[in-house]
């Protein structure tokens, strides 16, 4: 882990080193933009994933400053340990309650959200709405988050007032928006390339980060549960991840390694609080017992049969 963390930092950070230090010409400024958007794609999956479900190391402190990492990419770490580990892994794929499954109007998941027209074309049009990911984290998502969970509560749960919440998120924001918009265009005085290469990596990071997690619970295998009259889901939580989560591409391989284990969604959910790099032989343990008591264990082989079965899911949810 502690090698992972200084290789995807590298990828982020060295890059951006050479833009704002060599004289580089625009092609080659544009490819370096790009490898960032793969490295803060790193980050995100490999790196602070771990340090906010507290799987990173035994140590808390440690974990913690892990966890800020997400901070430094655009994004804000409290509301995603509430959207992810408070909403997500409590209550998978239940629409209305999973808000990492719920892409507004824009997209439809699941047959008890309402069809639109557009819908028809979802299909078509989702790949580029899932580049749009982290620009959406930046600009508007985590701002109505915080909003939002201050008035359900959830911020008193995690121990944090809305002032200082608020002050918090700010505070990274700016400091994002300065390192990757506005100091590369002091220091090379090109605004429009450092632009360009701004939307370049953040729609790489989107995407990628996206479709990585749509293939573990928004595919043609998985099941989307509703609760009873009483709000209550009649199944067992842990056959509950297993019927809502699929995994994809489950070898040891550097695409594996890359994107943090999360091809082993199944033993994630699971297992949240159990580091990544252990999940390879975990899934040969969860499979066996899967099988064992005729429980689903849904998996791709490679991450091109993950997308397909996610690309079909589209297409039935936007005609059904």
């Amino acid at each position: 882990m502690i090698f992972k963390t200084f290789f995807m930092m590298a990828i982020y950070i060295v890059p951006y080193v050479l833009i704002l230090t060599l004289n580089l010409s625009s092609p080659i400024v544009l490819l370096l933009w790009a490898i960032i958007g793969f490295g803060m794609a790193g980050i995100g999956m490999s790196v602070m994933h771990d340090g906010n479900h507290n799987a990173y190391s035994k140590n808390m402190t440690v974990n913690k400053w892990i966890g800020y990492f997400l901070n430094i990419c655009g994004g804000y770490d409290l509301n995603w340990r509430i959207q992810h580990n408070v909403l997500h892994h409590t209550y998978t794929n239940i629409i209305g309650m999973d808000e990492d499954v719920d892409a507004g109007i824009i997209l439809r998941f699941s047959q008890d959200q309402e069809k639109k027209t557009l819908h028809k074309f979802q299909h078509i049009y989702a790949w580029f709405v899932y580049g749009l990911l982290t620009i959406s984290w930046l600009v508007s998502k985590d701002f109505i988050q915080l909003i939002k969970y201050n008035k359900k509560g959830l911020l008193k749960s995690q121990g944090i007032s809305f002032t200082k919440a608020l002050f918090s998120l700010l505070f990274w924001k700016v400091i994002y928006v300065f390192l990757i918009l506005i100091l590369p265009t002091l220091v090379t005085g090109n605004l429009g390339i450092n632009i360009a290469g701004f939307f370049i990596m953040e729609f790489i990071a989107g995407f990628f980060l996206s479709t990585v997690f749509l293939c573990a619970h928004i595919v043609d295998q998985t099941e989307f549960p509703l609760p009873n009259n009483d709000g209550m889901v009649e199944k067992n939580w842990y056959v509950h991840q297993l019927q809502t989560t699929a995994n994809f591409s489950n070898s040891k391989s550097f695409f594996s390694w890359f994107i943090g284990g999360l091809n082993y969604q199944i033993e994630h959910h699971l297992f949240p609080n159990i580091c990544h790099v252990h999940y390879h032989d975990i899934s040969k343990i969860v499979k066996q017992t899967a099988k064992e008591f005729n429980l689903p264990y849904h998996a791709s082989n490679t991450f091109i049969g993950a997308l397909k079965h996610h690309f079909s899911h589209l297409k039935t949810m936007g005609r059904a």
